[in-house]
């Protein structure tokens, strides 16, 4: 005979708030020379980073994939992969490796840059951005287009005609582009306020990266780990274990329309999460 009280056991469950799940941030996979903001990851390094989570049984796949087996409590054992700016070494130098291992992962790119370059690093080299051809081959390929807004402008900086172009506009120009959904979205610098994870939402987006979102953390601000050119096996093992222990925890990621309890949206400044993102991806 069915258990009458699973059905309500799961309600009670999906309300309470549930470990993060492990979701890294990769930029740029590319020589590592001059990488003044330590966003750059050597295809070298890149490979045995990836040979590491599939020798401890890990794969790699994108937020989209991650959170529909989180849903379904298929999750362990599954790692976010994100990259963020859409860079057009993805297509060289991360997709092949990711291919070779049966790993997902989701791209974020700036539909009003496509084609250009990291204009917004005023130190550095200047690294191409993927073109609208580029990524609609990334798609095809089976990765996951997200939005990184329009133009990589700080969101808690602009003003409301802004802000929906930088959530609103960037979600309908990216689906013009690949001819499917976006899902999620990804705060350019990790900088977040309750104003912009309110923005996301009300966008239409499933969900939202930030990097250390703090009282913010919410199915629109989930928290990842920065991972660069130094991670080597020990530290990728010491950021898998301390993730959880360093994040806040998140509630249900299918329950995002709400501000009850756990969404963090009823917080009045999302300024110090933004800082420590900073810290973090520096």
């Amino acid at each position: 005979m069915p258990d009458a009280t699973a059905p309500r056991a799961a309600a009670i469950r999906r309300l309470l708030p549930q470990p993060p799940p492990w979701v890294v941030m990769y930029h740029s996979i590319a020589d590592t020379t001059d990488d003044p903001y330590r966003v750059t990851v050597s295809p070298v390094r890149f490979a045995r980073q990836l040979h590491w989570l599939s020798d401890r049984g890990l794969r790699g796949v994108s937020v989209r994939e991650l959170l529909d087996a989180r849903a379904a409590g298929r999750a362990k054992g599954l790692v976010g992969l994100t990259f963020d700016d859409g860079y057009a070494d993805f297509a060289d130098s991360a997709l092949p490796l990711l291919r070779r291992h049966g790993f997902t992962a989701t791209v974020y790119v700036l539909p009003g840059r496509i084609g250009g370059e990291n204009a917004w690093d005023d130190n550095g080299p200047r690294k191409p951005l993927l073109t609208e051809d580029g990524i609609v081959a990334v798609a095809e390929a089976g990765m996951e287009i997200g939005s990184h807004g329009l133009r990589h402008v700080s969101l808690p900086t602009v003003d409301t005609a802004t802000l929906a172009e930088e959530t609103r506009r960037s979600r309908e120009l990216l689906e013009e582009i690949t001819g499917g959904p976006v899902h999620g979205f990804c705060y350019p610098y990790g900088h977040i306020d309750v104003r912009a994870v309110r923005a996301v939402r009300e966008a239409g987006y499933r969900y939202g990266c930030a990097v250390d979102p703090g009282p913010l953390t919410c199915a629109h601000a989930l928290p990842r780990v920065h991972i660069g050119e130094q991670d080597t096996s020990l530290r990728l093992a010491a950021k898998r274990l301390l993730h959880p222990l360093r994040r806040r925890r998140v509630r249900d990621l299918d329950d995002a329309d709400s501000d009850g309890p756990g969404t963090g949206l009823a917080a009045t400044s999302g300024r110090d999460a933004g800082r420590d993102a900073v810290r973090e991806a520096s």
